[in-house]
């Protein structure tokens, strides 16, 4: 593989491993297959420069944080690799099972006569979660901005004294 094609996979896993938290899961998305996903992914964990892109990443997402971020992934996230799996005759390979994105569902059951049943999260109450967030942190940033707006006036009647 190239100089150029392996950087782009490493920014990819760094991208991947800040919005999803799972190192292999990250990897497998920046495109390693198999065994060699966790393998490579402790790989990128360890390398200095990986480790900073991560830092970086992390200090450019912090306002949205990982919770903010799971929250936007169940509510716009895709359901497809689910649909696919429920309509499946049969459970596909490992190979393939390991590249579905599984992150909306809730549960999976066999059910009785051999069907399944793939429960999602709730959209609506991931996006009713985000929207309580997003006001929480409105509310602070007012409070933070009226306090120092008291404290800046009170340092300027202290000097009028």
């Amino acid at each position: 593989m190239s100089e150029k094609n392996m950087e782009r996979r490493r920014n990819e896993f760094c991208c991947y491993y800040v919005m999803l938290g799972d190192p292999e899961e990250a990897a497998v998305k920046a495109g390693w297959q198999g065994t060699s996903a966790l393998t490579e992914a402790a790989n990128y964990l360890k390398d200095p420069q990986c480790r900073k892109i991560i830092s970086e990443l992390k200090t450019l997402f912090s306002d949205s944080g990982s919770v903010k971020a799971g929250l936007r992934r169940l509510a716009y996230g895709s359901c497809k690799d689910a649909v696919t799996l429920a309509f499946s005759e049969e459970l596909p390979p490992p190979a393939v099972t390991e590249r579905l994105d599984l992150f909306n569902v809730a549960e999976i059951k066999r059910v009785k006569g051999g069907g399944v049943e793939i429960k999602l999260f709730d959209r609506l109450k991931a996006l009713e979660k985000l929207y309580e967030l997003e006001n929480a942190q409105d509310g602070k940033n007012m409070a933070a901005e009226l306090i120092e707006a008291l404290t800046a006036s009170a340092g300027v009647e202290n000097h009028d004294d």
